[in-house]
């Protein structure tokens, strides 16, 4: 087989042991590592249609992997006005007033990423921002991606004016005592009421933003991602840029199950599972189990302070017990949203009901973990229930003082056991980290940086949340490789760098492992490697 990528002067760096190896060249053919060596042997392998790389002592860890993305419905909820950086309701009107100015006459304003603590204790709604989209139809989605406000044009025109009943225990369009909207919709079958109304970009624009986002992830260092959807032409779009050579990033994909998914539909996600193409495949299916803390939508043990987060999102929870029974029987992977303490509980309680039924097994995880209690944290290993991380949601949308939204609703208590990471990782767990993005920038670099000093990102002299759940370098490294593998049913081919496993590669200018956790952010991603092919090339190499 040709060689077809020879990367030479390079530091290989192993995420198992934290150590260089002593080989300081490698090749590539047919997407697979096919020697490790000296810069001589190496080169000596080259053909004339290889391509060459000396990396000038520029480290080589294996493809970084974020555990748990959104690259479809991201690639969409982005477009638009990004309010993730405003801090305050005032911040929040001016970039609205500068983007009124700026629409077209009957245009829809849409912007994303808005953190409710600028809402700063006051209620979630469109009131303070009333007098600035007066006759505007606007649509702000909030960090979560589990809430939007609507203005009140927006509402009016899908003929939202009141309370509605969803299939969805915890979608709720809220209003005021007297029945009137507030703004503020919870839950996808919420949001689509008004979404829909919306003018809907093409199927062509919706593919480029794909690909450019796929492309800037690749920039990054992603060389994979664990995607937790497959909505709409999710699949066909990853199919089509697969087979153009456009897919920049090895993708697993999780469809959704929703409450009132029906047997026919339960084992249509049974027969999909292993579909795809040279890069991605459908792997696994995505389950939610709760909303979110900061809209009151979580499970939990008890109520938070407004008295809610008392529900699940399955209206019959034990429904959700039999789906994890019948899919656990069939072999598919499971991945459950479970942010609230009652809500994890009942994942593991549910997965271990599962075991005992027999069946041909599978791995199943648990995403997001946000707060739970000790007596939790050493069922995860017991059951091999692998713990899917995102230690960014804890750096920038909560403080260490405990006065953000997030930390407010579940008090001084529960505040105290957020995002777990170490304790997790110390009760035996494998611990998986992600962005969620678009909740939370993709940046590998950030992520793992995050998970080592779990500061704020736009501040980082601001002391950290819950410093003892800080993981280690070498800890935040596998859990965007190894680990990342491991969870993905891949780890005897991915996630280290050996002869025989995937050549996918992320190059960083500088060592991980010895770098600040503050400044490994800014470390340059030089080259990024998937299937032995180069997807990103600095322009200093």
């Amino acid at each position: 087989m040709d060689t077809s990528l020879i990367l030479l002067s390079a530091r290989l760096l192993d995420p198992v042991t934290g150590d260089f190896l002593p080989q300081t060249a490698l090749a590539a053919a047919g997407g697979r590592i096919t020697a490790l060596g000296g810069n001589q042997e190496i080169r000596a392998l080259a053909d004339a249609s290889a391509t060459v790389i000396d990396l000038k002592g520029a480290v080589v860890t294996p493809g970084l992997v974020d555990g748990h993305i959104h690259p479809v419905s991201g690639a969409e909820m982005t477009h638009g006005l990004d309010l993730s950086r405003c801090t305050d309701v005032e911040q929040v009107r001016e970039e609205l007033a500068g983007a009124v100015r700026d629409l077209a006459p009957g245009g829809w304003l849409h912007g994303w990423g808005l953190d409710p603590n600028v809402f700063a204790g006051r209620p979630v709604a469109t009131a303070p921002f009333d007098s600035v989209l007066d006759g505007v139809p606007a649509l702000l989605q909030l960090f979560d991606a589990h809430s939007m406000l609507a203005s009140r044009r927006a509402l009016d025109l899908a003929g939202v004016d009141g309370p509605r009943t969803f299939g969805q225990a915890t979608a709720e369009v809220v209003c005021d005592a007297a029945g009137r909207p507030t703004g503020l919709l919870l839950e996808d079958a919420a949001c689509e009421l008004v979404e829909r109304t919306a003018p809907q970009p093409t199927r062509g624009e919706r593919r480029e933003r794909l690909a450019a986002t796929l492309r800037a992830m690749a920039a990054a260092g992603l060389t994979g991602g664990h995607a937790m959807d497959a909505n709409g032409d999710s699949l066909a779009f990853y199919a089509e840029l697969d087979a153009a050579g456009q897919l920049p990033l090895r993708l697993r994909v999780a469809p959704w199950c929703q409450p009132g998914t029906g047997p026919d539909g339960v084992r249509a996600l049974i027969g999909q599972q292993g579909a795809g193409g040279r890069l991605w495949r459908t792997d696994g299916v995505k389950i939610f189990m709760d909303g979110t803390i900061d809209n009151g939508t979580a499970w939990l043990e008890r109520p938070d302070c407004h008295g809610e987060s008392r529900h699940a999102f399955w209206p019959d929870p034990e429904e959700y017990t039999r789906l994890i029974g019948e899919l656990h029987r069939a072999g598919v992977p499971t991945a459950t949203h479970a942010i609230g303490d009652a809500a994890v509980r009942h994942v593991l309680d549910a997965v271990e009901k599962a075991q005992e039924s027999g069946g041909r097994g599978a791995r199943h995880r648990v995403e997001h973990i946000e707060t739970v209690p000790d007596d939790t944290l050493r069922r995860f290993a017991g059951l091999g229930v692998i713990a899917s991380m995102q230690p960014t949601h804890c750096c920038d949308f909560t403080r260490a003082d405990h006065t953000d939204n997030w930390s407010r609703r579940l008090g001084e208590e529960r505040a105290a056991r957020a995002w777990r990471c170490r304790d997790l990782h110390d009760s035996g767990a494998v611990v998986v980290l992600g962005s969620d993005w678009p909740i939370a920038p993709y940046p590998p670099l950030e992520v793992m940086a995050g998970a080592r000093h779990r500061r704020p990102t736009r501040d980082l002299a601001r002391p950290p949340h819950g410093p003892e759940q800080a993981l280690t370098a070498l800890e935040a490294l596998q859990g965007m490789t190894v680990n990342a593998a491991y969870a993905a049913g891949d780890e005897h081919e991915a996630g280290r760098i050996a002869i025989g496993h995937r050549a996918d590669l992320t190059v960083l200018a500088a060592d991980p492992l010895a770098t600040a956790a503050t400044e490994l952010p800014q470390v340059p991603v030089l080259l990024t490697v998937l299937d032995g092919e180069p997807t990103h090339r600095d322009a200093r190499l």
